[in-house]
């Protein structure tokens, strides 16, 4: 195609850009799109439903080029050859050029074919040297990175391969140019006469290619935030069960000791209990447990607790036999039991009851209690918060504990409210949404991912400083 109107010309530039732009973040809506660029290792299989996604639109694009003649942006072959080219590596990248080529050997341009394929090799190749960074970071602000290029060659010279590819793209969109001058209808790019047009059809070049690897590069960052937001929540996770643990252990060391001597026969029933206790913290236990293995771990620290108490304690269990399968965040009813033992129990001489309740809502949600009978908070205690967004005064370890990982868990869709009567006793209030086990249990990824997609929009800040409660 010989004589295009320099306006024409500039103009064409101008919609490339903003075709380029459309048409990535239109593919960069799919979640398969999205999971297919970013896989690190894709099978040959996935590889080709990559570059068909990234192709089919494009080819489309050069046979409305092909059949309606003033529309020359809608054909960015050469621009999408060189982007599979360093995305996917050079065979992958011929298939691709080859398929973009198809409309133009239909409308007897028959040197596209070659030079796709050369473009294909060519970037391919560069794309399989280069550091994967330098191809994402790719900038199609040309001056931006030429000025990067001048300031980091001024402290240390080395060669720069964003700079490298900006050359390459130029380069071979002005060997095109001039092939397209000899054979204006055996292939087709834009070309001009004047060398001002011809520059910036060659600097245009880098930008079409920089812009979807910048859009496509921001949904990479993000992913791999949510990425690192997930592992700190799963590290936080495991840091405040951890801290329950030592807690724990600590407690029951001191009243096995007390028995000892005086009463070896029960410390040595003590021991046991605590052993099986301990097989279970010492496994991988997930983040999400049913609500009937959270209750046969509590029984063994009752069954200790008994032992220790005697017939001063007592235990009551009220629980729906509907709650038994509803998945709970892990370790979430021994801190709480120990609480309502040591503190509101214990310091009462003729003992008394811990009840245990679980209900469903009918508002769909799970409520557990923990009440006991005890002597309630201290009018001089430091105020407990009623709901866990609350920040108290108090340090009590583990109240703390309980909050903070039901506002990691759940967020703001599940509360923690505590009552308490100076001389009457306390309860515990948890509010949670149902969340069932799955029947490949124990899969524990699988548990908390299907928990993530059952809440909705969980909130994925964790809140510093959540509430604690009256034990330490």
């Amino acid at each position: 195609m010989a004589n295009i109107p320099q306006s024409l010309i500039l103009v064409t530039l101008l919609v490339k850009l903003g075709v380029a732009a459309a048409v990535s973040s239109s593919l960069v809506r799919s979640n398969t799109f999205k999971n297919l660029m970013l896989e690190p290792r894709r099978s040959p299989k996935r590889t080709v439903a990559l570059v068909a996604m990234i192709c089919v639109p494009l080819t489309l694009g050069v046979l409305i080029r092909t059949t309606v003649s003033n529309f020359l942006a809608a054909d960015l072959s050469f621009e999408t050859t060189i982007l599979l080219g360093v995305l996917v590596g050079p065979l992958s990248a011929m298939a691709g050029g080859a398929a973009l080529a198809l409309p133009a050997l239909l409308h007897h341009e028959y040197w596209t074919l070659p030079v796709n394929l050369a473009v294909a090799a060519v970037a391919g190749t560069f794309g399989r040297f280069a550091d994967p960074e330098d191809v994402w970071s790719f900038s199609p602000m040309i001056d931006l990175s030429i000025y990067r290029w001048v300031t980091r060659n001024l402290q240390r010279p080395h060669l720069d391969r964003q700079v490298l590819l900006l050359v390459l793209i130029a380069g071979m969109q002005l060997c095109t140019s001039m092939l397209a001058r000899f054979y204006p209808k055996r292939y087709f790019t834009l070309h001009s006469d004047e060398w001002w047009v011809e520059l910036l059809i060659c600097a245009t070049a880098p930008i079409v290619v920089g812009i979807p690897l910048k859009i496509w590069n921001a949904i990479r960052v993000e992913r791999k935030l949510e990425e690192q937001e997930r592992l700190l929540l799963e590290a936080r996770l495991d840091a405040l069960q951890r801290q329950i643990n030592p807690h724990f252990l600590f407690n029951t060391l001191n009243s096995i000791t007390s028995l000892v001597r005086s009463r070896p026969e029960l410390a040595r029933e003590m021991i046991v209990k605590l052993a099986n206790i301990l097989r279970v913290l010492l496994k991988d236990r997930d983040a999400f447990v049913p609500f009937h293995e959270e209750l046969a771990f509590t029984d063994d620290y009752l069954d200790i607790e008994v032992v220790r108490f005697g017939e001063k304690l007592k235990v009551v269990k009220e629980i729906a036999p509907e709650t038994l399968d509803v998945v709970v965040p892990g370790m979430l009813l021994q801190p709480l039991i120990e609480n309502s033992i040591k503190h509101g129990l214990e310091p009462r001489i003729s003992g008394g009851t811990v009840t245990l309740r679980s209900r469903i809502m009918n508002d769909g949600m799970l409520m557990i209690e923990v009440e006991d009978d005890g002597v309630g908070i201290q009018p001089d205690r430091p105020p407990i918060p009623r709901v866990s967004g609350e920040t108290p005064s108090g340090t009590g370890i583990g109240m703390k504990n309980v909050r903070e990982r039901m506002q990691v868990q759940y967020g703001d869709l599940a509360t923690v409210e505590v009552n308490s009567r100076p001389g009457r006793g306390t309860k515990v209030t948890l509010r949670m949404p149902i969340l069932h086990a799955a029947e490949s249990w124990p899969h524990g990824g699988q548990v908390i991912e299907a928990a993530t997609n059952a809440m909705g929009s969980v909130v994925r800040r964790v809140a510093g400083g959540v509430g604690s409660g009256w034990g330490s």
